[in-house]
């Protein structure tokens, strides 16, 4: 039998039907290749009206809400979405039921490619949970208006089960609100809490979206979302259905949800009077993965936009027009366009030229980052010396110093700065014993500064390492020679700059450092402060 083994498998690899190692064609329709490869494109959507509670009354909509929005996706004309669930009985809208249709939603969509939306049409409320926070939830069916935190969805859940999606391209949106009218209810003890609150007080409501999310809510933070008669919907959501036939901004054949969003969120704006501004909480990379409607077809115009809070009510001007009103954006023709960023009749906050092309997304913010100095170099002068009365008569006085110091604000898009300085002094002093010596001292110094901003005023203060030199020389009758000292000290700093005509600032910093210097022979821990001011150019 040992010997027969390896007969055989002499024989199969010599035998032209069992040869192994070849290739094998195979005859593949590009068509069905495209489809296999093609993102999936899932959607859950959630309409909840009635509730067991009947403190909480009823909606009129919130069902045809998530039928209507359904047919929009489901259409192989607009969304062309390629599984679509709708949940609207009091038996799928508990909290249970929701938190299961969330998961089964995740199990499906288990590809980071996949284009998921998932949409919520209901009352929302806020309650403390068992640790006295206040927080925001979802009114489920089977919750009750005095016992919300234990029996309606927390949006920190919904949010969970969002995040647990594998897709990269998702997208939730919130047709609900927490302002006490509309469609959101509270119970007493929070209502007569908001009521001796000024607005404003709470963070507002979006947690923080997870990696290529998009959140979207039909209100922003204590405002009403609303339903309306004549459109039959909820206003937001109407708009957003809307946006999936004529909110393709860009002309490139689709309509992401960024698009939709800004489509929907100027025309809920405008139907309410400006009494309910749909908000957004978007974090993307490159493109709006997330197409809703259509397909890419050609490269678009380029488009400018921005969700940042810092730009919130700032006009985006493009070649002296009015584009749009942040947040949101804009499509314009490619080439060179002026910029303007601005709000009232104050001073624009941005003006430059950009060069745009075809398919470009512009964050206006990263205009601001461009365009704001980082850097600064000055010019310096000031004191040094030793921080107690024994060392300065019998080490070194207080010396004048001159020197350079170097600025790199705002690491890594954070507020911090990387500083650097060096400086310097030599010449003649006498110590309390009326021994005459000349010295030379050099200092150098790194450290990393936290950064605060306001206008023309910067505040920044850390840690800090320095090195230190020191060189004493003496002739006396008693003694002839030289003294080196070399040591690294540890330390902090604090200072203030105040900037004038863009480019130039003033700035001055104090030092305080703490080094080990053998002082006759003994080792001694000795503090030096240092204090500075310094005139710079900024680029």
């Amino acid at each position: 039998m040992n010997r027969a083994v390896p007969m055989l498998l002499l024989l199969a690899c010599a035998s032209p039907a069992l040869e192994k190692g070849g290739l094998v064609k195979l005859k593949v329709e590009q068509a069905k290749l495209d489809d296999a490869y093609r993102p999936r494109r899932f959607a859950l959507l959630i309409g909840i009206e009635r509730t067991e509670d009947v403190g909480f009354r009823p909606l009129r909509y919130a069902v045809k809400d998530a039928r209507d929005f359904a047919a929009a996706l489901k259409d192989p004309t607009q969304g062309h979405f390629d599984d679509v669930t709708v949940v609207t009985s009091a038996e799928q809208t508990t909290r249970a039921g929701l938190l299961g249709a969330v998961a089964a939603l995740a199990r499906k969509a288990n590809r980071a490619d996949d284009v998921v939306v998932l949409y919520v049409s209901a009352h929302g409320t806020l309650a403390r949970d068992e640790r006295g926070v206040l927080k925001r939830y979802l009114v489920t069916s089977d919750a009750r208006i005095e016992q919300a935190a234990q029996t309606a969805l927390s949006m920190e859940a919904l949010e969970a089960g969002f995040k647990e999606l594998t897709s990269h391209r998702r997208l939730l949106v919130l047709a609900t609100c927490h302002s006490g009218n509309g469609k959101s209810l509270l119970p007493r003890e929070v209502e007569a809490e908001l009521a001796t609150l000024k607005a404003g007080f709470y963070a507002p409501p979006l947690e923080e979206a997870s990696r290529a999310s998009v959140v979207l809510s039909a209100s922003d933070w204590g405002e009403t979302a609303r339903e309306d008669e004549s459109l039959e919907n909820d206003i937001y959501t109407h708009f957003l259905i809307e946006a999936l036939q004529g909110g393709d901004r860009n002309l490139d054949g689709a309509v992401t949800a960024t698009e939709a969003h800004d489509f929907a969120r100027r025309r809920t704006y405008a139907f309410t009077g400006g009494r309910q501004r749909p908000s957004a909480e978007i974090l993307e990379v490159g493109a709006d993965p997330i197409v809703l409607s259509g397909s890419v077809r050609r490269s678009g115009n380029p488009e400018l936009f921005s969700y940042s809070p810092r730009l919130d009510g700032f006009a985006l001007k493009v070649d002296g027009d009015t584009k749009a009103e942040l947040p949101g954006g804009a499509a314009v023709e490619p080439g060179k366009r002026k910029i303007e960023l601005l709000k009232g009749g104050a001073e624009p906050l941005f003006v430059g030229q950009v060069d745009v092309e075809a398919g470009e997304r512009l964050d206006l913010e990263s205009l601001l980052t461009r365009a704001e100095p980082r850097r600064a170099v000055s010019l310096t002068a000031g004191a040094f010396g030793f921080a107690d009365a024994v060392s300065r008569g019998t080490l070194l006085p207080a010396v004048a110093m001159v020197g350079a110091a170097f600025r790199w604000e705002r690491l890594f898009d954070a507020p911090l700065a990387l500083q650097a300085g060096v400086s310097g002094s030599f010449g003649s002093s006498t110590l309390l014993t009326n021994a005459p010596f000349r010295y030379q001292l050099l200092t150098a110094d790194v450290g990393v500064d936290y950064l605060w901003r306001r206008r023309w005023l910067q505040v920044f203060g850390g840690p800090q390492v320095a090195g230190l030199w020191l060189s004493r020389s003496f002739s006396l009758e008693s003694y002839v020679g030289a003294q080196n000292v070399i040591t690294v000290m540890p330390g902090l700093s604090l200072g203030a700059a105040v900037v004038f005509l863009e480019h130039f600032e003033v700035s001055a910093r104090a030092r305080m450092m703490l080094a080990v210097m053998s002082v006759d022979g003994d080792s001694k821990a000795l503090g030096f402060f240092a204090a500075y001011a310094g005139v710079g150019y900024r680029w």
